[in-house]
């Protein structure tokens, strides 16, 4: 809806879907919804994440997966939760083939556009730029084109990256470096689900300048039916907790990564952004996380991270 001052973002979710699936989901039949079927879905998880005292949805779709603009804007409008949408992609294998066999220029060009012009003719600008490593744990040479093509894009308009998985960290970082980009402007994603916290050096990203994104939280192998990328609840919760104690509170972000209404699969039931309110906060307060503490993880944190940097 357009630009919001960072001190009015409120509360942020800083990692989160409206709609996420993978390209083609919208064509099988099985799991097709009306767009009616998706608003019913994700109005009362926006209502209630605005009424818990959320202010700010991150939704992290990259171009190919689902992201519908014009949608967001009539979520907004309906449930007065600031929606900031993104340009990228979820990593090489998710973008189709005009992008997947494009230069970094032209990628590049097309973040850009996205960020200071617009998405299509939704008059909406992406505030943030999505990349990922694709399956495999390894980054793809298409994957290093599009981080190559990020850091350029960031760098000139000063809007922030988030990634997807922080495996395989030491090409991304590298790249960063060489197009000029501070590594503080890098959210290293999922670095806590239970597939890839293994295999993710947290405080080695942390001591080169880049922040970590806890952002599965809530994906628990305490669920009735838990994804492969589950975790016991408190395993993920005193992992956290030992790099706050450690000292890295500030480069530390929270999140859920929910999907409020999936494209082309079920999702995973009994998990939402709530879980942030329902959960994850009252965890906090109990792990001995005091107040100043989660304003900073939820507020001060995401509010310096999506700031634009000119």
């Amino acid at each position: 809806m357009g630009t919001i001052p960072a001190e009015e973002l409120g509360i942020v979710a800083v990692h989160e879907h409206i709609g996420y699936g993978m390209p083609g989901s919208e064509l099988d039949s099985k799991w097709w919804k009306t767009p009616e079927e998706r608003y019913a879905e994700t109005v009362p998880k926006l209502r209630q994440f605005h009424e818990y005292g959320g202010g700010t949805f991150v939704d992290a779709t990259g171009i190919c997966n689902g992201r519908d603009v014009d949608y967001y804007k009539s979520l907004s409008k309906k449930t007065g939760v600031h929606i900031v949408a993104c340009t990228g992609f979820v990593g090489g294998d998710t973008a189709l083939p005009h992008f997947a066999r494009a230069s970094v220029e032209y990628l590049a060009k097309v973040f850009v556009h996205e960020i200071t012009v617009g998405i299509g003719d939704t008059g909406a600008k992406a505030g943030v730029i999505k990349v990922g490593v694709s399956r495999g744990g390894r980054m793809t040479e298409l994957d290093k084109r599009i981080y190559r093509a990020a850091a350029r894009a960031a760098a000139a308009t000063g809007v922030p990256i988030l990634t997807h998985l922080a495996i395989d960290p030491q090409p991304a970082i590298e790249i960063f470096n060489q197009e000029g980009l501070p590594l503080d402007r890098v959210l290293f994603g999922h670095a806590d689900d239970g597939l890839n916290a293994p295999n993710t050096p947290s405080e080695w990203i942390m001591s080169q300048g880049g922040r970590i994104g806890f952002d599965t939280f809530g994906y628990e192998t305490e669920l009735p039916d838990p994804p492969f990328w589950a975790r016991p609840r408190k395993e993920r919760l005193d992992h956290f907790m030992d790099l706050v104690e450690k000292g890295h509170l500030n480069q530390l972000l929270a999140s859920a990564d929910a999907n409020c209404s999936p494209l082309g699969w079920p999702g995973v039931k009994g998990h939402t952004v709530n879980y942030i309110f329902e959960d994850l906060i009252p965890d906090l307060r109990r792990a001995g996380l005091d107040e100043a503490s989660i304003k900073a993880l939820f507020i001060d944190n995401p509010a310096d991270f999506l700031s634009i940097h000119a």
